[in-house]
């Protein structure tokens, strides 16, 4: 029963990961990328989900309740998880052990992200606009925070979704999971150019 328990819970830990989590990143980065193109660009763009009807329960449904189960079932998993030599060569473990270590950093980076932003303008102290971000990145210490927060994200995402492809048998055999392998790695080298040009447009 436990192990049954144990193995339900890896799963929907993973699919959480990918649904809505995953999503949420993307469209997140997705939006923000529109402050390359300028602030109304980006403004017009950020009020796009604000628009949205009963936003605040959609927030805790598809993004808070989530992360919040992912984030504790993964610390579990960081610090009760060993290597696999067994099952996994040199490699796979090294991207397990970053998978864990990346996944702290992005909790700590997202916590702090939304105490600056959603918390903050909750209590009226800023508007929901360019300028926020662009307030915010314009200090070189909390650029690079946002930086390498934003890089861990979009690896954690990344590694999470060749996880969520063997958790979900969709990868089985050695070949599927080395074209899973470079599919993941290119796709985090897209959606960290993605991020890394996001920032900087809220500061250039």
């Amino acid at each position: 029963m436990a192990n049954s328990h144990q193995f339900l819970s890896r799963k929907l830990h993973s699919l959480l990961g990918v649904i809505p989590i995953g999503i949420f990143v993307l469209f997140h980065l997705v939006i923000n990328h529109q402050s390359t193109k300028g602030p109304e660009a980006f403004n017009s763009a950020a009020a796009i989900p604000e628009s949205l009807p009963f936003l605040i329960v959609v927030e805790f449904v598809v993004i808070y309740i989530p992360i919040f189960f992912h984030a504790v079932y993964g610390i579990y998993i960081a610090f009760q998880a060993k290597n696999n030599l067994g099952n996994y060569g040199y490699f796979r473990n090294q991207m397990f052990f970053l998978q864990r270590i990346t996944g702290i950093i992005t909790l700590i980076f997202i916590a702090w992200h939304v105490y600056q932003t959603r918390i903050q303008l909750a209590l009226g102290n800023v508007e929901l606009n360019y300028d926020m971000m662009h307030n915010i990145l314009s200090n070189p210490a909390m650029f690079i925070f946002y930086l390498v927060g934003t890089l861990c994200a979009v690896f954690h995402l990344s590694n999470g979704l060749w996880s969520f492809l063997v958790h979900w048998g969709i990868t089985v055999g050695p070949r599927s999971q080395r074209i899973a392998t470079y599919a993941t790695m290119i796709f985090f080298v897209v959606v960290s150019i993605i991020g890394i040009r996001a920032l900087t447009g809220f500061i250039s």
